[in-house]
């Protein structure tokens, strides 16, 4: 006769805290990005306490932002989380400070690019911001020291939202009529600003960009060359879109907003 196991109440509490700590170290583990820092002729990793001393401006907050979860390779170092992207201090803190020993984000992408290597294949793209040129930088748009990375204040959306209206003023309005995507969804609704193949850094090109959200706008049977004879886009059928796009058919041309129409028409 095979003795089956006996299931006690210390069996079920062990084994479950026993389950929940393995959880909980799966999760810092997967929530951690392990990195290669960049590194600096003669510079040795001198921890974070050193950094705070000069640099609490930056520390004080840095312990809820996303970079925060950036750990170094090499278990020897400990808690380096500023040289994860600066690189080794201790040519930097001997020094007393200084620029040509530390690495600059602001100065050289580079620093970002060694995690985020999808960007810097886009910012290769044929239309983007101009980064590699120098004439533009990461933190321009990002403040990696707090929440998100997002430069501005409020919702992560808003946040967004300014970044872009920072530099682009002419499209902050107020407007009357302003454009709902950018209301919704904010700049990135319609532009990907590290960078693509179509112009104005736009996701998607002519008409295709606009039924990502107008498709309910249209009449059955619409089809990019034209639409249905009847509908309410019926003089474009067969020639106004095949001219130009949305925008630049001599429809709706305000996109980012109109004060005079509510179809964003100038």
């Amino acid at each position: 006769m095979i003795s089956r196991p006996r299931w006690t109440k210390s069996t079920f509490i062990f084994g479950g805290t026993a389950i929940w700590g393995l959880v909980l170290i799966g999760c810092v583990t997967a929530n951690r990005t392990v990195l290669a820092a960049p590194q600096i002729a003669g510079a040795k990793f001198v921890g974070t306490k050193e950094c705070k001393q000069c640099h609490a401006d930056q520390t004080d907050h840095f312990a809820g932002a996303s970079h925060a979860k950036l750990a170094l390779s090499d278990p020897k170092v400990g808690d380096t989380g500023c040289e994860a992207c600066h690189g080794p201090g201790s040519v930097h803190v001997s020094a007393g400070g200084g620029k040509g020993n530390i690495v600059n984000p602001r100065k050289s992408p580079e620093a970002c690019f060694q995690c985020h290597l999808d960007k810097r294949g886009e910012m290769s793209l044929p239309h983007t911001h101009p980064v590699l040129a120098g004439k533009v930088s990461c933190v321009d748009c990002h403040d990696v020291h707090t929440g998100k990375s997002i430069r501005g204040g409020g919702a992560e959306l808003a946040a967004s939202t300014e970044t872009c209206l920072r530099c682009h003023t002419q499209q902050a309005g107020p407007f009357i009529y302003p454009h709902g995507a950018i209301r919704e969804e904010g700049c990135v609704a319609c532009h990907n600003p590290h960078g693509t193949v179509n112009d104005k850094m736009l996701v998607a090109r002519d008409a295709n960009l606009c039924l990502r959200c107008h498709l309910a706008d249209v009449t059955p049977g619409f089809n990019i060359g034209g639409y249905k004879s009847g509908g309410a886009h019926a003089n474009a059928v067969g020639a106004r879109l095949s001219e130009g796009t949305c925008w630049s058919a001599g429809c709706h041309e305000d996109v980012h907003g109109s004060n005079v129409n509510a179809s964003i028409r100038p």
